[in-house]
Order: structure tokens, then C-alpha cells, then sequence
């Protein structure tokens, strides 16, 4: 089976070239502490078998400038797409979409929360940010969107506005799954399956929280798939956040998923990544 990583992050050795510039203002703790170059993310891939990945901005290292992505895709062109992050409320954020969709990366990263930025940020959906959707509607830019489901209704609003607009939504949007089945306090989240847009970003991260308190991750698994199906759903690591390397991290997914049938497991595992982001299902010589 083709497996596709759709959330790595890469941080590199010479911060001469490549400066520190965290959303929050201070760099996420994992980064610091078990930093990984693109080199060694190409040879963890190797290792795990890993055949393409989406290599997501570190906003908690770089913020905005997304140039160590952009070297990085246009190095390996055979091996990634890249995710940029911009500032949806700056005058210039069009601007700032169409020169790093030139630079060859693939798709924009809404940063609104993690590890320096706690909560849920207010400014999602903000009069300010609106031509940043409109260009991603009107170009069929993929959005991608660190948040939480405190931010879930403002999304709903901003997908009425712009209903062509894909969303892929990082850790399914940090749902709480500690109830466990039918998953009452995660219905926000189920709900969203009626905008076709939505996508799912299923990490390790959440398939830990999926065996958190009552929850069972069968369970949660098959729910997930039957309400917006295993074509809206796509696996990420999340490697090096994630701790352990990839020829652990990728295991313990497929482990996890291997309740499933091979076909929702093929689409989970790299035929959705090719929807969202058509650029990985292109074969290079």
C-alpha cells in the first residue's frame, strides 16, 4: 500500500539562513528539543516507507517565512508538497498567497492555536481575512487549518461564505473524545461533514486521544469513516512533533486502522492526500 504523510515538519541546522520567527513569540519546546532537518526527514521516510509527504510549515519555529519549505519541495519535487503559512489579516495577504503558490508550494496554513498559542485565536473569520478565502475559493487553494472546535462555528460561517473552499482540518480539530461513543461532546466536529469541503487530518495525535478516558478507537475509527468517509480523511504523523521516529509512528497507525477495509485504508493512507493535494499523485522522473 502507498503511504503518504500529509503533516511533517522540517527545521533546519544553519539558523543563519533560516532565522527563528515563532507565531506566539517563542519557539515550540518539541522543535528545540528533537529538531529534524529535511535530510533526516527524507531518510526517516526511507526507513519507515514512507513514499511522499506534505511538509507543513513549523509556524512555531518560522511563523510566516515559509523559505525552508520552498527549498525543500523544490529540491525534492519527487518526494514533497509544501504547506505555507501566511497572515490571513495582513493588507498584503493575497500577495503573500500568490508568491509562495510561484515559489511551488501547494496549499496555505491557518495557524490559530498549539503549543505557543493556547486556546482558540479570535481572529479566525475576521472581516480582515476574507480576501485570503475568496483567492483560495477562486484558485482551488487547499486551507489548512490548525484550531480547535471552539473555532467551529466561525468555520461554518466562513463555509457558507465561500462553500467551494477545501478545508483540511489538522488533528480533526483537537476533538474531545473522553466520553467516548456516541462521542456527544465531538458532535460539532460530525457535524461539519455536511459541507463537502471539510477534510480530516487524522494524526497520531488524535489516534492517542481516541483511547483516552471511555473512548475505544474502533469505535471512534468507524464513526469517523461513516459520517464523512474514508475519501475526506488523511493520515499525518506529525513527525517530529510527534515523539518517536517515523518507522514507529506510521506503525502504530496502520495498527490502529487496520479495522478498516483495505480500500478505506488506501484512501486514508494516501488516495485522500492526492485529492487535497493533486500535486502528490504526479510521478516525476
Amino acid at each position: 500500500m502507498k503511504i503518504i504523510d500529509t503533516h511533517l515538519h522540517a527545521i533546519a541546522a544553519d539558523q543563519g539562513a533560516y532565522p527563528t520567527a515563532p507565531i506566539g513569540g517563542h519557539q515550540s519546546e518539541w522543535s528545540r528539543l528533537r529538531p529534524v532537518d529535511v535530510v533526516g526527514v527524507l531518510r526517516g521516510m526511507d526507513a519507515a516507507g514512507i513514499a511522499k509527504a506534505v511538509l507543513v510549515q513549523a509556524s512555531t519555529v518560522y511563523g510566516h517565512d515559509n523559505r525552508y519549505v520552498a527549498d525543500a519541495v523544490r529540491e525534492h519535487p519527487d518526494r514533497f508538497v509544501g504547506v505555507y503559512s501566511i497572515d490571513a489579516l495582513a493588507t498584503d495577504a493575497v500577495k503573500q498567497i500568490d508568491r509562495w503558490q510561484a515559489a511551488g508550494l501547494s496549499g496555505f496554513r491557518l495557524f490559530t492555536t498549539g503549543s505557543t498559542m493556547p486556546g482558540q485565536s479570535d481572529w479566525l473569520g475576521h472581516e480582515d481575512s476574507l480576501d485570503a478565502w475568496a483567492h483560495a475559493e477562486e484558485l482551488r487553494i487547499p486551507i489548512c487549518l490548525q484550531m480547535t472546535m471552539a473555532g467551529l462555528p466561525t468555520l461554518r460561517r466562513l463555509l457558507e461564505r465561500f462553500p467551494k473552499v477545501r478545508v483540511l482540518l489538522d488533528h480533526c480539530a483537537r476533538p474531545d473524545l473522553s466520553d467516548g461513543a456516541p462521542y456527544r461532546a465531538a458532535a460539532p466536529l460530525f457535524e461539519m461533514a455536511s459541507f463537502p469541503g471539510v477534510y480530516l487530518k487524522l494524526t497520531n495525535r488524535t489516534l492517542a486521544g481516541a483511547a483516552t478516558g471511555k473512548s475505544q478507537p474502533a469505535q471512534f475509527l468507524q464513526k469517523l469513516v461513516a459520517v464523512f468517509g474514508a475519501n475526506r480523511i488523511a493520515w499525518g504523523s506529525n513527525f517530529p512533533a510527534a515523539e518517536g521516529s517515523l518507522r514507529e509512528l506510521l506503525p502504530c497507525a496502520q495498527s490502529g486502522l487496520s479495522l478498516l477495509s483495505p480500500p478505506d485504508q488506501a484512501l486514508i493512507f494516501s488516495g485522500t492526500a492526492q485529492i487535497v493535494y493533486p500535486g502528490l499523485a504526479v510521478t516525476r522522473p
